[in-house]
């Protein structure tokens, strides 16, 4: 296993706040599964603000940021039955790991959390 790259972002929950409000913000950003799983949550702010990070994070950690057709609805985050978060693999995720890194065996790790202000996420991206 070797780590190909890491990524942490944070950010102001009030930021999304604001944005949220716009739907079209909503819809630009999170995937459909996120927006449904949204519907669930009493607070709505610091779940999108936690998958915001971890969209970001994930961008930092391929080493591109949101470029070469990457956006941040292409980057689902879901949890497990437990609760742990995970990036939902999908073929342009892996196209851009195989072209980037030339690796098509990989692991994802995320790990999210939030207080009253700030929301928080932290990557690794590694080979098999």
């Amino acid at each position: 296993m070797r780590v190909l790259g890491i990524g942490i972002d944070v950010i102001q929950n009030n930021r999304i706040k604001t944005l949220i409000k716009n739907k079209n913000f909503i819809s630009r950003t999170y995937g459909k599964i996120e927006i449904t799983l949204s519907q669930k949550k009493k607070n709505k702010i610091n779940f999108f603000a936690k998958r915001f990070a971890a969209k970001e994070a994930f961008a930092k950690s391929i080493g591109t940021g949101l470029r070469n057709n990457l956006n941040l609805k292409d980057i689902q985050i879901l949890n497990d039955k437990i609760g742990k978060p995970y990036y939902q693999k999908s073929k342009k995720i892996n196209d851009i790991i195989n072209k980037k890194f030339g690796v098509k065996s990989y692991d994802l790790f995320l790990s999210i959390s939030d207080e009253k202000d700030y929301s928080i996420a932290f990557t690794i991206l590694q080979t098999k």
